[in-house]
């Protein structure tokens, strides 16, 4: 159980990666004009995501969660292939790339990555919907797999909603 606390650990450590160039991306944007979106549902995401890590560890804790290999490595596949899209869209995205929904006026969509695939608007959120899933899978949580996987779906239709507007009303 103790390793899975440490990949848990490793996933808290990555959402503190994702801060930092968040933060470092906020001020890039907001230098050039950048207008920032949906302010009232950023506080319920962080909170979302926050708990989904502490409900992983307190779930398999409290209800003594065993771990099924077969269905755990496959489980851990996904989160690593949910972490690598993930960065791959932060990395395509570079300094347009944030937690929150923030547009500078004037500029193209990215089309490069994993954006190139019109077919495919969000790839990050989709990194977050498997990752959101298949890290409490990776022993067991099905509970917190069940319940953020219901919250996060209601939290993007009303992200992907604003994000969709600020993009269509600031892009040239």
């Amino acid at each position: 159980m103790y390793w899975y606390f440490a990949l848990v650990g490793l996933v808290a450590l990555e959402r503190v990666a994702e801060l930092a160039v968040a933060r470092r991306n906020l001020a890039w944007s907001l230098a050039r004009g950048g207008v920032v979106s949906g302010r009232r549902h950023y506080p319920p995401m962080v909170v979302l995501h926050v708990g989904l890590l502490a409900a992983c560890v307190l779930e398999v804790w409290s209800a003594d969660r065993p771990f099924a290999p077969w269905f755990g490595w496959t489980m851990v596949a996904l989160v690593l292939a949910a972490q690598a899209l993930r960065w791959w869209c932060v990395t395509a995205l570079g300094p347009h790339w944030n937690t929150q929904v923030v547009v500078v006026p004037g500029l193209p969509l990215v089309r490069r990555g994993p954006y190139r695939w019109t077919r495919l608007r969000h790839p990050n959120y989709l990194a977050v919907a498997v990752e959101g899933l298949a890290l409490p899978l990776v022993h067991g949580a099905w509970v917190t797999a069940l319940v953020f996987t219901g919250l996060n779906t209601a939290l993007m239709v009303v992200r992907i909603r604003c994000e969709s507007a600020a993009l269509s009303t600031a892009t040239a």
